[in-house]
């Protein structure tokens, strides 16, 4: 086994021992965790007798707290005080449940939070049962995972490699896990590049979170880049991860990484929506790659609450629909920016093109989009390939945010188009068919940073994002008439037919009051029926000889009944009179109610009388209708649509070419028929 896809592919070749005596969904549930233990045992193998003799001495010498010494011995922050290691298990078949046990037990408390994650005692228990556990366990002692033979990186593409591929075996989201790796060094190059001069200062110190961390490989590359640009740089690292398996690979896989332990305890488990375990730092980079279009009703009653703080919780700018939190981790993540004397901070998200345009103006996601840009936090956004990630094709979009641009970025967003930077891959892994290349990375980079309009750089003003949307109202213009076919209308009307109900308890009350409700229907149908059966065209009019009928008929009408009435015996009229209300006002026709996006660059009045008068000289804004932030009228919303700022006219074929093609089908077709009947 040379290469890591190799040592993949064996791992993942254990799972057919499972067959027959484990669902197919529960192959992960074994395999991951032998993964993990076998990778641990292999990195603790040189010093493990050191650490056994140690432990001996100091329990001999009656000290009890030795948890740092056996850390000094072992090389590492977690070490294991059992005798047993694989080889020493395999030796014990009829004891190997027990043995296990004990050894798992072994491990200093660090290390056991991580392998109890995976319900491993449940685990074993089903191996046992099943008379596996020998067998599964012999095949993992066959695969050498210690770091002199597999690279810290070469270990996080196993781990991501069999990932992809049980959840591509269910069907299943990846994309949840782990992000292709190119993406990765792409967003950490975006996010860095405006601070190599910053970072190759001496005792630079800087701090790096991931809210839905995963396996850890945005936060390893992230801190990788780091180092490569300042050796002497110290890397913290911070992040937190809902899913028990990938919580425990990322915290192992650190373990090992960083001898201190430090960044291993600063994994937390968690949803970062509901229960924020790192609510109090605030850091230097934040990157993350948050689920798509994933609800997040989980979280729901956390969320809630922390909105209704306002600014003083991370949700204060709005929240969007349940069914796709990707703004929500982008909020949180603003939230946990430095504040700008501190140094501020920088942000690399990606996400799929709904929180671009998703929402129409006062929603929660345009509103969270007014309160980045309105904010200047957003310095750019990359479209990137399609069919980059193993789970899916859609496009996805990396955006930069930052509470500290350079001057020249103030007030401006930069939008790069790299849709088509991008190679093909020698073999498909599910979806991902296409990579970026470092060369493309390079130039994209290079495009950021160069901020100059380009046929793939777009640089626009904040407010070239924003627009008001106001509601154009027409007057309501109706004829009446008291006609047949109108008064049988009235019968349908809610008002007319609740007069003939009663919400009575007593039986005989409810039946005298709904005899007389019945009673009075029949009345105002026949008062209705009376009436001339002449076309009018002013509401006023009519209401005037309906008033005069009902005083005839000795019938007082309701509001509501009055109401009702008018409203069966209308109709739509465009020669009609406006209907005026007691102020002599235009009534609005709600059937005719529109609304309008007016640029923020415009002036609403202005654009109204150039776009909207000459068409429909009778229409007027709604001034009542105003945005709860500045009064105005009309609400404000952001939508950045990148086929709009990136369109390319391509023309239509020429006619001829066309023709030919069609003709050359046709021709087809009659050979093909030929062939059939000749």
């Amino acid at each position: 086994m040379r290469t890591h896809s190799d040592r993949a592919g064996f791992i993942w070749s254990i799972a057919e021992l499972l067959r027959d005596r484990f669902k197919r969904g529960k192959y992960q549930d074994v395999i991951l965790p032998f993964t993990v233990l076998r990778r641990i045992d292999c990195v603790l193998a040189p010093t493990k007798q050191e650490v056994l003799d140690r432990n001996a001495d100091l329990r001999q010498r009656g000290l009890e707290n030795v948890d740092a010494q056996l850390r000094h011995a072992a090389g590492f922050a977690f070490y294991n005080t059992s005798r047993y290691d694989f080889a020493r298990l395999l030796d014990d078949a009829p004891g190997l449940a027990a043995n296990l046990r004990n050894y798992i037990n072994g491990f200093s408390p660090n290390m056991r939070e991580v392998i109890e994650r995976f319900d491993f005692d449940n685990t074993i228990t089903k191996l046992d049962d099943a008379g596996l556990l020998f067998q599964v366990m012999e095949r993992f002692a066959q695969v050498e995972l210690g770091p002199e033979t597999v690279s810290n990186h070469e270990m996080g593409l196993i781990f991501e490699e069999l990932i992809r591929r049980f959840n591509e075996a269910l069907n299943e989201n990846p994309g949840e896990h782990f992000t292709p790796r190119e993406v990765i060094r792409l967003m950490t190059a975006l996010l860095l590049a405006h601070d190599q001069a910053m970072l190759a200062h001496d005792h630079v110190v800087r701090t790096v979170y991931d809210p839905c961390c995963g396996s850890g490989g945005m936060l390893t590359i992230a801190a990788e880049r780091i180092r490569e640009m300042n050796p002497e740089a110290e890397v913290h690292l911070f992040g937190q991860e809902v899913n028990p398996e990938t919580f425990a690979m990322c915290k192992s896989d650190l373990f090992i990484k960083d001898p201190t332990g430090h960044d291993a305890d600063n994994i937390a488990f968690g949803s970062t929506l509901s229960h924020d375990q790192h609510a109090t730092r605030r850091f230097d980079y934040l990157l993350a790659n948050p689920p798509y279009g994933k609800d997040w009703n989980q979280d729901q009653a956390a969320v809630t609450a922390e909105a209704e703080r306002g600014f003083a919780g991370r949700f204060g700018a709005g929240l969007p629909r349940k069914s796709d939190g990707q703004l929500l981790f982008l909020q949180h993540m603003l939230g946990r920016m430095k504040r700008p004397k501190d140094g501020g901070s920088r942000v690399a998200i990606i996400m799929n093109g709904s929180p671009l345009f998703t929402g129409d103006a006062g929603s929660g996601e345009s509103e969270i989009r007014r309160w980045i840009i309105e904010n200047d936090w957003l310095e750019a956004i990359v479209a990137l390939p399609e069919q980059l990630f193993y789970n899916t094709g859609i496009a996805t979009y990396v955006w930069i945010v930052t509470n500290r641009k350079a001057p020249e970025r103030r007030g401006r967003v930069q939008l790069i188009d790299a849709t088509d930077l991008w190679v093909p891959m020698r073999k498909s892994l599910g979806d991902k068919r296409r990579e970026i290349s470092d060369e493309q990375i390079k130039q994209i980079t290079d495009l950021h940073l160069a901020f100059e309009e380009g046929e793939r750089c777009r640089i626009f003003a904040n407010e070239e994002f924003g627009y008001r949307k106001i509601r154009v109202e027409r007057p309501l213009q109706l004829n009446f008439q008291a006609s047949a076919e109108r008064i049988e209308r009235l019968r349908e009307q809610s008002a007319f037919a609740n007069l003939a109900r009663s919400r009575r308890k007593d039986p005989e009350q409810r039946a005298a009051e709904e005899a007389d409700g019945r009673a009075l229907q029949a009345a105002i149908i026949a008062m209705l029926e009376g009436m001339p059966g002449e076309l009018f065209r002013d509401r006023d009019q009519f209401a005037a000889a309906l008033k005069a009928a009902a005083k005839q008929a000795q019938l007082k009408l309701a509001a509501p009944v009055r109401k009702a009435i008018l409203g069966a015996l209308s109709e739509r009229d465009e020669s009609a009179a406006v209907c005026r209300d007691s102020k002599g006002n235009p009534e609005p026709d709600p059937d005719l109610r529109d609304y309008e996006q007016v640029p923020l660059t415009e002036d609403v009045g202005e654009f109204f009388a150039r776009e909207m008068l000459p068409h429909v000289p009778d229409a007027w804004i709604d001034e009542g209708w105003t945005d709860k932030k500045d009064g105005r009228v009309g609400r404000v919303g952001y939508e950045v649509n990148f086929n709009r700022y990136f369109y390319r006219y391509q023309p239509p074929r020429p006619l001829e070419e066309i023709e030919a093609d069609i003709r050359a089908l046709q021709a087809d077709i009659v050979r093909m028929l030929g062939e059939i009947t000749g």
